[in-house]
């Protein structure tokens, strides 16, 4: 892939190192999609919806906020099926700039500081662990049913 490398190619998990880039982010959020479609939820289900949504919002911020010129950023998918859970990671290298410890509230005028309140009403629970080398990871457990399950709501 010209992007960026991707692993765990198949049924398991995903791990894609892409360029910090808003084509980079892009890309992340189509990862995801096409993932939550091989793990058999519709597109349109509520959950695949869910976690593209959040994918975009964690890696757009990862490209912004945390990019660091030389470095990419990776994304991570982790489904657990007994906990109903798909857990989102996005690691960049910026270890200075650290997400909020809650949401922040967001100025209706502001043309920035939604993304994390989206994140936040999207995830079952979010948050950042900082990585050993360098830089921190920012992840969602965003809630999926079982795939045969996943219709939308209608």
């Amino acid at each position: 892939m010209s992007a960026g490398t991707t692993e765990g190619v198949g049924q398991g998990a995903l791990t894609a190192q892409l360029p910090s880039t808003p084509r980079g982010a892009r890309l992340a959020r189509r990862l995801a999609a096409r993932r939550m479609e091989e793990w058999g939820y519709a597109p349109e289900s509520d959950a695949a919806c869910a976690v593209a949504l959040v994918v975009a919002e964690l890696a757009a911020n990862a490209v912004r906020h945390g990019s660091v010129p030389g470095r990419d950023f990776r994304l991570g998918l982790e489904r657990d099926e007994v906990a109903g859970v798909v857990r989102v990671e996005v690691a960049d290298a910026a270890a200075g700039r650290r997400p909020p410890v809650a949401a922040p509230s967001s100025c209706p005028e502001g043309e920035s500081g939604r993304g994390l309140l989206l994140v936040d009403a999207l995830a079952r629970r979010w948050g950042w662990d900082p990585r050993e080398a360098v830089g921190k990871t920012v992840w969602a457990e965003v809630t999926a049913g079982p795939a045969e399950s996943a219709a939308p709501s209608q």
